[in-house]
């Protein structure tokens, strides 16, 4: 029962039966599940999503994340991405893929191509850092996955990408610091909202207070990840294809570790 409390499969109103008894009492009237339901105060879910945090105040675990000041192991970060990839190769590499390679399709159309990239950006990687997150924590996941953006939380990702992009583009024109800045403040805008089913605002100003805590551990994570990222394409382009998902994988790792660090299975 601690175990489905933690999952979000059962809370506090959930109806349980003491063995030999006939009554049916809420878990909120037994005593000894009471730190549980405390610590994971979650409504059940249908099976086959991933565990929802109801209810986040951002502003609270802002707080209580930049206190605890654990800093983000970039190599341990990568290694475990590789690992993942590795173990799931063909379908980490097709989402990553699909998704990426659609997005720039997507930009590259003459006149509308910008606007609807804008529109659709969030979503794709709303779906892809889901589909991520499901691996990581041991769950089952599949190539559908990478696309729930648009069913779980279209209008939010989709916000969330049009005004973090606005406003870094306006950063880079600006300075460029203040646009490499929210890039690097916003990193995890998009897990945010479809992990904690966030608002898209809350969303980025959550991302932006622990970013900003850690923002050069997160910065070398980003400069590592180009690094990734050109390697790839050093190798005769193809590279690239196993460059994207361990990009994507680094920094899924990366929130896991700062925002659900009992949640990530050891490596």
């Amino acid at each position: 029962l601690r175990q489905w409390i933690a999952e979000g499969r059962a809370n506090g109103q959930t109806k349980v039966q003491l063995e030999g008894s006939a009554d049916w009492k809420p878990l909120s009237d037994f005593p000894e599940f009471a730190e549980a339901l405390t610590a994971k105060a979650t409504p059940a879910i249908p099976a086959g999503l991933p565990p929802l945090v109801d209810a986040v105040d951002p502003e609270a675990l802002a707080e209580k994340l930049i206190a605890r000041g654990s800093e983000v192991d970039i190599g341990r970060c990568v290694g475990r991405s590789w690992e993942l990839m590795s173990k799931n190769f063909w379908l980490v590499v097709a989402a990553a893929a699909v998704v990426n390679i659609g997005e720039n399709i997507v930009f590259s159309i003459p006149y509308l191509g910008f606007v609807a990239g804008l529109v659709i950006t969030g979503v794709l990687h709303g779906g892809l850092y889901l589909m991520f997150l499901k691996l990581i924590r041991g769950q089952k996941a599949d190539f559908s996955d990478a696309f729930a953006g648009f069913n779980l939380a279209f209008v939010q990702l989709m916000l969330a990408g049009i005004v973090a992009t606005l406003l870094i583009i306006a950063g880079m024109l600006a300075c460029v610091l203040p646009g490499i800045y929210l890039a690097i403040a916003w990193l995890f805008t998009f897990p945010l909202v479809i992990d904690k089913k966030l608002d898209f605002w809350p969303a980025m100003e959550l991302s932006r207070k622990v970013a900003t805590a850690q923002w050069w551990p997160l910065f070398g994570l980003a400069i590592v990840n180009f690094l990734i990222l050109i390697a790839g394409v050093l190798c005769c382009g193809i590279g690239v294809f196993v460059a994207m998902p361990v990009m994507t994988g680094a920094l899924v790792y990366a929130y896991e570790d700062i925002f659900n660090p009992s949640e990530t299975p050891a490596a």
